[in-house]
């Protein structure tokens, strides 16, 4: 009884000086805080999560540019990537909230930057869930079709999505212990995941592709002429992949010694998620056995296609539920991180419905409202993939135009006022204003390259619906300010507490 008292003491002087500086910053503590520096770190890999990213997007990266572009490409986002995350892990030390990026902004810019911020943050994250996990209904499908002859039709494939998204809400519904468990088990399914991937795609095979062709081959069959923009529009699969960093941050009120475990969590996954992935590419791209066979590959999925000529059915089989696994862990992570967003901005009364959407659940400590609208409304992104068969890329484009400028805002934000930013324990010091500098001009550079066309001649088939999803988002932003928000959106907001009474239903006191 004594150690065991001991131990309680000991966890709550832990979280206590987090708590003090939460309630600084103008919220009381309400989330339950059991993630440590691994966990918060493990989210952020398993959001990025290569196995998702890299695998669902390689047929994209095969028409668009080939391997030239998707190695090079690889390396030169994941460079401009980490001055991106640094920029982002600096702001999250000195503001470690849920509301994480609109919460900063708002602290350095003032009420519309907080707004809008966050507004972009949350069309990013459910564009992630929605890429990730109907990338996983993807590569399920191709299992299925190899297993029983399951013929992937855009209906039986929204189908599967629909069954992943109620999975992963009824995973986050049980406390965030469970999530940080979780994603502390995807890190190493991932690392080795890919080892496995590509030790075996590099000793079975007897035919590989030379490194010229891995490194030199440039591929276009996008309908566009011009190499160039060809090229830069290839580097959506790195920039993709490279996204939901920003999970750390949303973890932070759920994450002990958050000022400095946020910070590192962000930038270590960024870091191993940049090696890890650089691997995985070169393996697939060496083992490819038949270029034009891969990209018209009857599962749907071009890695399959590759397994499956390099290895056979039954070692196909086998990698494919390697990579599924990592995808759902990926989508489930990402189900934590975009859900936290939603109850933090609807703590600060930013959403319509907010009363519903803030409420925690007394036993779990979950906002378990938060996580059925995240994934009801990710699936509503996913409609029309029914009838675009280029509706995935637009997608994670939706992703890419939503989270990166949130990314981008405070970090602008702490360089156009860094007389008065007062840095956290992690900081980038005098180096602080280049950095951010660099993220920025990138972001802003990524931003307009992904609102552009993907494939040519431009249809309703063909047609990037990213940009209509990103001008509907801040419309909506901008009416819901003028009709409510000027005068319900307050950060922090009136301190919201919570009454864990026995019987585990949610109860508010305002």
């Amino acid at each position: 009884m004594f150690r065991l008292g001991q131990h309680r003491r000991s966890d709550r002087s832990r979280r206590a000086p987090d708590d003090a500086y939460l309630r600084e910053l103008g919220y009381e503590p309400v989330l339950t805080r059991r993630m440590g520096p691994f966990g918060n770190f493990a989210i952020s890999f398993s959001v990025i999560s290569v196995l998702s990213g890299c695998m669902t997007l390689y047929g994209f990266g095969l028409t668009t540019g080939g391997p030239a572009v998707m190695m090079w490409g690889w390396i030169a986002v994941g460079v401009m990537v980490m001055f991106v995350g640094a920029g982002l892990a600096e702001v999250t030390s000195a503001y470690p909230t849920s509301g994480a990026l609109y919460y900063q902004a708002e602290k350095l810019g003032g009420r519309k930057w907080g707004w809008y911020t966050g507004w972009l943050n949350l069309l990013g994250l459910l564009g992630a869930i929605a890429g990730i996990d109907y990338g996983a209904a993807l590569f399920t499908g191709a299992w299925l079709n190899l297993q029983f002859g399951f013929e992937p039709t855009s209906g039986k494939t929204m189908v599967i999505y629909l069954t992943i998204l109620t999975l992963h809400a009824t995973l986050n519904l049980f406390g965030v212990r469970l999530v940080s468990i979780l994603n502390s088990i995807s890190v190493w399914w991932h690392l080795a995941g890919v080892t496995v991937i590509v030790g075996v795609l590099a000793i079975v095979p007897a035919h590989h592709q030379e490194p010229g062709f891995v490194f030199g081959e440039f591929v276009n069959h996008t309908g566009w002429s011009s190499p160039v923009y060809v090229t830069l529009i290839g580097l959506l699969l790195a920039q993709y992949t490279f996204s939901g960093y920003d999970a750390s941050a949303h973890l932070s009120e759920e994450t002990t010694n958050a000022q400095v475990s946020a910070s590192r969590g962000i930038m270590r996954a960024i870091g191993w998620s940049w090696a890890a992935g650089f691997l995985l590419l070169a393996g697939l791209t060496f083992a490819i056995q038949d270029y034009a066979a891969t990209r018209a590959t009857a599962t749907g999925v071009p890695p399959a296609q590759i397994f499956l000529d390099a290895l056979g059915v039954s070692g196909a089989k086998a990698l494919l539920l390697i990579v599924i696994v990592a995808q759902l862990f990926c989508g489930n992570a990402e189900t934590a991180a975009a859900s936290r967003m939603v109850f933090a901005f609807s703590r600060d009364g930013a959403l319509p419905g907010s009363g519903l959407w803030r409420r925690v659940h007394a036993r779990t400590g979950t906002p378990r409202h938060a996580v059925w609208l995240t994934v009801g409304a990710a699936a509503l992104l996913a409609v029309p993939s029914l009838y675009s068969p280029t509706a995935y890329a637009a997608i994670t484009s939706i992703n890419v135009i939503g989270i990166t400028p949130a990314y981008a805002i405070p970090i602008y934000l702490r360089i156009k006022h860094r007389h008065r930013f007062r840095p956290g324990p992690w900081n980038l010091g005098r180096w602080g204003v280049t950095v951010g500098t660099v993220a920025v001009a990138w972001v802003a550079f990524v931003t307009v390259l992904f609102c552009l066309p993907q494939t040519s001649p431009v249809s309703v088939a063909t047609f990037n619906y990213a940009p209509f999803a990103l001008i509907a988002v801040l419309s909506l932003a901008w009416l819901w300010w003028r009709a409510a928000g000027k005068r319900t959106y307050d950060v922090p907001a009136r301190t919201l507490g919570l009454d864990r009474s026995s019987d585990g239903f949610d109860q508010e006191i305002v």
